[in-house]
């Protein structure tokens, strides 16, 4: 074992008869290091992005939303509720009427939803770090208020400082209207925007929240909600929670965590990520026929030295393992050189910010490529290198070596 490794590295590093064997192994070290690095990069702003959105969505989504699984309400005048809130972990239930809606704001009009949720959701609120402008206050006493998305306000132009211009809200009225009318077709209300929040697209340009006693008066519902949503003590078991309220509930309805309740984009996430790694990994291994290029000459150029261990009693297994010991000593090299600068790389990323999303006038969400290193990540590409390595060293050791008994010492 010894010898095969002292070998291996004297061939690595020791000076060759053509310096094109030394050029060659050199090309072939930087190509798997490089090649390395931007497997852990791209990898690591992958992370930083699923991050980011999935903070995005955990500031307006709930950790466990609770629907009827047939239906669009559902009654709460005998739903379990204090069996809910009484489970460990549990720290509020907050009641939703979602609807759609038409928004009409001085003599423009927009079309998105209102989002009607109960006073208790100010304690578990994560929206106020949201807000761009005005407040978010959804009543106060007898009065109501609207938090409208910006994407919203900006489409109906509102203005929070006119006081006395207010939104109207339509939404279509239940049950056969007498005619036609508009009049008659739908329900409407008037509310005063109190602020403008700002989180993701999808939001932005959707919602309108609103108190759920104004959408209940506006739906004409009494007791029904649309949704529940539970929100957890930091540090809870969400599986087992989860688990927990479904068997409470039974059949009839469906408990979805926060993955479930978009579970569509967080896919697409993990497909675009592993199609990535795949890409970079064939470009690895085009990288590696650079080591078995080298490999091959380096063989070639010490028949002599095969010769004469083959005269001192060493055997083809033996041989191979010098040869490949080396291919391997390079993808280690590589492998563990290319981790590192990735790692300083994501490491100044991560402190300074140096490449940037665009300018620093706040248009962006986050100002800089958002990074976020995990050790398994590190260990896969890692394990990955030497997968490559050591297949693209073991194909010219076994090919080029099939022929040891013919070798003699001249």
């Amino acid at each position: 074992m010894r010898l095969t490794l002292f070998m291996a590295r004297r061939y690595l590093f020791s000076k060759k008869t053509h310096n094109l064997i030394n050029t060659i192994s050199l090309v072939s070290m930087i190509g798997l290091a490089l090649g390395t690095a931007a497997l852990i990069i791209v990898l690591s702003v992958f992370n930083g992005f699923e991050h980011v959105i999935k903070s995005l969505y955990h500031t307006f989504n709930p950790d466990l939303m609770i629907t009827v699984r047939q239906g669009k309400t559902f009654e709460m005048t005998h739903f379990p509720s204090d069996k809910i809130t009484a489970f460990a972990g549990v720290a509020q239930l907050v009641k939703v009427v979602e609807e759609d809606a038409l928004f009409k704001y001085n003599d423009k009009q927009y079309i998105g939803k209102i989002k009607g949720l109960s006073e208790n959701f100010k304690k578990v609120s994560r929206l106020d770090s949201t807000v761009r402008a005005g407040s978010f206050i959804l009543q106060s006493g007898e009065s109501n208020y609207a938090v409208l998305g910006v994407g919203v306000a900006w489409s109906l132009g509102v203005n929070l400082r006119d006081a006395g211009s207010l939104l109207t809200v339509f939404v279509p009225r239940r049950g056969n209207p007498s005619s036609f009318n508009f009049s008659n077709a739908f329900n409407r209300e008037l509310i005063r925007p109190e602020g403008i929040f700002s989180i993701q697209q999808d939001f932005d340009e959707k919602y309108v929240l609103v108190p759920l006693r104004f959408a209940r008066k506006l739906l004409n519902y009494h007791h029904q909600v649309t949704s529940l949503e539970v929100y957890l003590k930091k540090g809870a078991d969400v599986d087992h929670i989860q688990s927990a309220i479904e068997k409470l509930l039974g059949p009839a309805f469906l408990v979805k965590n926060r993955f479930q309740q978009n579970e569509t984009l967080f896919k697409i996430m993990k497909s675009e990520k592993a199609a990535i790694y795949l890409i970079l990994v064939f470009i690895l291994i085009l990288a590696s026929f650079n080591l078995i290029g080298s490999l091959s000459i380096l063989i070639v150029e010490k028949v002599k030295d095969i010769a004469m261990l083959k005269s001192m009693g060493a055997d083809r297994t033996l041989v191979q393992r010098i040869f490949l010991k080396q291919g391997l000593l390079i993808s280690l090299i590589s492998g563990g050189s290319g981790l590192l600068i990735g790692f300083v790389i994501l490491w100044l990323q991560q402190r300074y910010g140096l490449i940037r999303l665009g300018s620093t006038s706040g248009d962006f969400i986050i100002n800089a490529y958002p990074v976020k290193m995990q050790i398994t990540d590190f260990i896969y590409v890692f394990a990955t290198v030497q997968l490559i390595g050591l297949l693209a060293s073991w194909y010219p050791v076994r090919f080029l070596l099939k022929d040891f008994g013919k070798i003699k010492l001249k």
